[in-house]
């Protein structure tokens, strides 16, 4: 199976002004093609991961063998990462504004109601130090949780199906946020994709 570089949902003007489109540009030509171009030449050299998705891959790291995981991990994970991150995100419309349907339930349940849990989410994401990701995750019995990864690691090798995402490396927002971090944090809320993150909590819960 050769992994392929997915296209945008939007265009890369679409979440202007809070992401502007150059830093899309580079994040998603240049940075996560990297990306997916280490990953298959990895692949390519190790036969146990042919034919095998990279959800399958992370979800079972322990499977590939020694002297190529920490490359899958990275490669691997910045790949799955990316794509999600893409996803989660939407140009103008009803998607945006605040999570609904049965992933809304679960936040009240878990974090009592959306604007608790954007508060945690928030002050989680400005806490991480150095480059890496804040999830909302669930397990599979649909308990949701916060947690951060560094640099390229997975939800999924953890055994939890990732809801929503921020991207916290510096190329995710240096062009417009310089060293400011917590304001891009706080324009992330401004084009998550609630739509994306109820199908998704669905599927971790099915």
């Amino acid at each position: 199976m050769t992994h392929e570089l997915p296209p945008l949902p939007y265009a890369y003007n679409a979440l202007e002004p809070y992401i502007d489109a150059r830093t899309m540009e580079i994040h998603h030509g240049k940075h996560h093609l990297a990306y997916v171009t280490k990953l298959n030449e990895i692949v390519t050299g190790t036969s146990v991961l042919h034919g095998k998705s990279i959800e399958e891959i992370l979800a079972d790291l322990n499977a590939v063998p020694e002297g190529a995981r920490a490359p899958i991990r990275n490669f691997g994970g910045g790949h799955f990462n990316h794509a999600f991150f893409w996803k989660v995100m939407a140009g103008e419309g009803s998607a945006r504004g605040e999570a609904r349907g049965k992933l809304a339930g679960a936040l009240t349940a878990q974090f009592g109601g959306f604007a608790s849990f954007r508060e945690q989410f928030t002050k989680t994401a400005n806490s991480v130090f150095g480059s890496g990701w804040t999830w909302l995750v669930s397990d599979k019995m649909g308990k949701l949780s916060i947690v951060s990864t560094l640099n390229q690691d997975c939800p999924l090798s953890l055994g939890l199906a990732p809801v929503t995402v921020l991207d916290e490396w510096e190329h995710a927002y240096y062009l417009s946020y310089q060293n400011r971090r917590p304001e891009y944090v706080e324009a992330f809320w401004n084009v998550a994709n609630w739509d994306q993150a109820e199908e998704n909590y669905r599927e971790a819960v099915q």
